[in-house]
């Protein structure tokens, strides 16, 4: 599986790092989460510039894409020309948003009048947009699925896992990256986050 870690300037840096990171932990299996970014470097919120790893128009082929956040969301949210060099397929693709990424998808109609997770700062624009939001850090609807809250980034990547390989490998995946005397109880916590809204 190939996966679109959305990353655009102005990130943050947990969304796009975490997810690829927890996402990668598949590649034994021939999956790549890639940092996919509108310029050849993006620089985050804090100040890290990095390249990335594939071009914007990478995510009409990947197999899932991820929307990270940031501080100038509502900027690119604006962007009609940025936002037309999107092209998803939610019959085809898993979809998942995370904090203001959930505005992008609003603006991309992926979103629709279903109900929506995204973080407090960004819950007012994403209103604006018509969305109802939700107070959980996760829900889904089919294919489409957004989180609210900065670490809720293990979350959408653990769904993207399940979805595409199996509940066990989501939560070996978790459990890789939980911390030291908490593995057991944090990959149960997570797990039943997304228990509702993956294959049994």
């Amino acid at each position: 599986m190939q996966i679109a870690v959305l990353t655009f300037e102005g990130f943050n840096e947990l969304d796009s790092f975490v997810a690829s990171g927890i996402l990668n932990r598949m590649k034994s299996r021939g999956w790549a989460a890639h940092i996919t970014s509108p310029t050849p470097q993006v620089t985050s919120m804090n100040g890290v510039t990095i390249e990335r790893q594939k071009p914007l128009e990478f995510a009409a082929e990947a197999d899932a894409v991820l929307f990270g956040s940031g501080v100038l969301t509502r900027e690119i949210a604006a962007d009609r020309a940025l936002l037309s060099r999107i092209s998803l397929d939610p019959q085809r693709q898993l979809i998942g948003a995370q904090c203001s990424g959930t505005l992008l998808l609003a603006r991309l109609g992926l979103i629709g009048d279903l109900p929506a997770c995204t973080d407090l700062t960004t819950r007012p624009w994403v209103v604006e947009a018509g969305v109802t939001v939700i107070d959980r850090p996760f829900i889904a609807h089919g294919r489409v699925a957004t989180a609210g809250g900065c670490l809720a980034s293990q979350y959408l990547a653990s769904w993207v896992i399940a979805h595409g390989a199996s509940r066990r490998d989501a939560e070996e995946a978790l459990h890789y990256v939980a911390p030291v005397g908490e593995k057991r109880l944090y990959v149960e916590r997570a797990m039943a986050v997304i228990a509702d809204y993956i294959q049994a």
